[in-house]
């Protein structure tokens, strides 16, 4: 079986062609990176395996399921960390992480998630305090919470300082 599989996957804009026939396959357990230059569709690319934008043409399996026709319950099964998320900012680390746990049908807990990603000192710090790397650690957090069979990175090390990037 593969976590993700895709075949021919296209996506255009009118007469602008964003994705032009992207295959591959990554197995489960793998860590892959899409790398390409502005403008290539990786964030294109990334959005239509989680589902959040629809496919011009192509065949696209994330866990066995097309996340354009997926429901809840796949989607309990993934972990987006966003690029960067500016919500929440008056509430604290502690109150993010378990507000997002309410949303899994079994999350983790949220302190020892808090304490994986580094961040057990500022668990009462309100969001909007935080550095970046902080933040950026909490976006983590976040994005781990439910405890995900696959994690979808959006530039992962952008923020972090080089300890948090390892």
């Amino acid at each position: 079986m593969t976590a993700i599989q895709v075949r021919g996957l296209r996506k255009s804009y009118g007469n602008f062609l964003a994705v032009d026939g992207v295959d591959m396959d990554i197995p489960p357990g793998q860590v892959f990176a899409l790398l390409g230059p502005n403008g290539a569709g990786k964030t294109t690319t990334v959005e239509i395996l989680e589902g959040h934008r629809s496919r011009t043409a192509g065949e696209v399996s994330v866990l066995g399921t097309d996340p354009a026709t997926a429901g809840r319950a796949w989607r309990a099964r993934i972990g987006i960390v966003l690029q960067t998320a500016n919500d929440a900012a008056e509430l604290t680390v502690a109150e993010s992480v378990r507000h997002y746990a309410g949303y899994y049908p079994d999350p983790a807990e949220p302190e020892a998630v808090i304490e994986q990603v580094g961040l057990t000192e500022k668990a009462g710090s309100r969001v909007k305090a935080l550095s970046g790397g902080q933040r950026r650690r909490l976006d983590v957090a976040l994005g781990i919470i439910g405890r995900p069979e696959l994690v979808f990175l959006d530039e992962p090390t952008t923020g972090f300082d080089p300890e948090a990037r390892r």
